[in-house]
This record gives C-alpha cells, sequence and structure tokens, in this order.
C-alpha cells in the first residue's frame, strides 16, 4: 500500500496518509476541515525480491576448462609484464651510464678550456 501525501488548500498544512490505492483520496484537511489537494510524489523505488539480482547468484561453483585456460593467459601476462619491467630497468640503467659519461666528457672539456686560456 502506497504513502500518499496531501496539502491542504487554506492553511498550507502536509500530511501524508497510508492508504491503499483504490480507497478514496482524503477530501478535508484534519486541521482546520479545509479542502486538500494529493501531491504526485516520487514514490518508491522497484523491491527486487529472490535470486538472480546479484553478480554473486550467478557464480559458477564448478571449475571448468575454460577458467583454467585464464588462468595460464594470467601468468603468461604476469610473465611478460616481468619482462618489460626487466627490460625497462635494463634502459635506465643504460641511460644513467650515458649520463654519467656525458658528464665525464662536459668535465673534460671544461678542463681543456681552463688550461688553454
Amino acid at each position: 500500500m502506497p504513502t500518499y501525501q496531501y496539502k491542504c488548500k487554506e492553511c498550507g498544512y502536509l500530511f501524508e496518509v497510508f492508504q491503499s490505492m483504490s480507497a478514496e483520496p482524503i477530501k478535508i484537511c484534519p486541521k482546520c476541515k479545509a479542502p486538500v489537494k494529493r501531491l504526485i510524489g516520487p514514490g518508491s523505488g522497484p523491491i527486487f525480491k529472490g535470486t538472480g539480482f546479484y553478480q554473486t547468484d550467478y557464480k559458477n561453483k564448478e571449475t571448468s576448462s575454460s577458467s583454467k585456460g585464464t588462468t595460464s593467459s594470467t601468468k603468461e601476462t604476469t610473465s611478460s609484464a616481468k619482462e618489460t619491467t626487466s627490460s625497462a630497468k635494463e634502459t635506465t640503467s643504460s641511460a644513467k651510464e650515458t649520463t654519467s659519461s656525458a658528464k665525464e666528457t662536459t668535465s673534460s672539456a671544461k678542463e681543456i678550456t681552463k688550461n688553454s686560456s
């Protein structure tokens, strides 16, 4: 059964009444006995009862061969990620060596410039 909202046309009194859909709407304000208007409310959302409304309701309880394939694929992806990380570390190490070599070259060039002036 829904809850209906009413508003008095005279005093502005707002009130709610819990009544069946087939019941006659209230016509008189309980405070001042003036006519009232039934308001259109937002209503309530749908109520889902029973199973089948959650993702976990459909969870497969048996282990199938397709899920084993997924595990293998996950292991391959993890291995590939590790290789990529290792490659990135090597590249970083190489860049550091290049930077160190460039600093030494710059230092040598400064010494030569000082000695020639």
